[in-house]
């Protein structure tokens, strides 16, 4: 679709889709399915990120490694986006996490923001935003502006599921700004719901 706009293609990818979009799976097995999700588009998402040598004593000897060099910043979109954290957190434990609070307008189907935990310090080198969907791009749309108006010069977004019409509309908005999915769904329905889907996975995560 984009040159910017990356698709998990892995064997089991489909095994956890499977119980994502199933109706009937359980809040337990949703949760287990999304940290799954979350840590390999945190494998895929941080493929770029420069690092630095750093020395380091072994039992034996002196030793190198390569050792990551950027401050990193982990943007869940609220409430939803908390399910992506725990996954990147355990893939990246030293970097920072600022939360946004954001909801959709059943109306006017626009982003509607009620929080934001961005911190007045120096920006992060790098920002994942998470959210799992990725319908309209309303909400990842404003996510970008807020990071940067802060400063952010590398930002990524990565999401369970997207609709052409949300990659669309924030590839338009931010042509810059790298997209990772686990799948690309079909359409948004005249609800502004991601078809097939998965339906709301603010509320199969947190079981309200």
């Amino acid at each position: 679709m984009f040159d910017n706009v990356f698709v998990l293609n892995h064997p089991v990818t489909g095994l956890y889709l499977k119980s994502l979009r199933d109706k009937n799976s359980s809040p337990e097995v949703f949760r287990a399915q999304v940290a799954r999700l979350g840590a390999m588009l945190a494998l895929e998402v941080t493929r770029d990120l420069h690092t630095r040598v750093q020395t380091v004593e072994t039992p034996i000897c002196q030793t190198q490694e390569d050792v990551i060099a950027a401050h990193i910043g982990i943007v869940p979109i609220m409430r939803a986006g908390i399910g992506l954290v725990d996954p990147f957190l355990h893939f990246l434990p030293h970097a920072q996490t600022f939360f946004l609070g954001l909801y959709r307008d059943e109306d006017t189907h626009q982003p509607v923001s009620y929080y934001n935990k961005l911190t007045a310090n120096k920006p992060v080198d790098v920002a994942y935003i998470l959210d799992p969907m990725l319908a309209t791009g309303g909400s990842a749309i404003l996510a970008v502006e807020e990071m940067k108006k802060w400063g952010v010069k590398h930002i990524k977004f990565a999401g369970l599921i997207g609709a052409p019409e949300g990659v669309r509309a924030l590839h338009d908005a931010f042509p810059d700004v790298d997209v990772h999915l686990a799948a690309l769904d079909d359409c948004l329905n005249e609800n502004a719901y991601i078809v097939p889907g998965l339906g709301d996975a603010g509320d199969r995560i947190f079981n309200s």
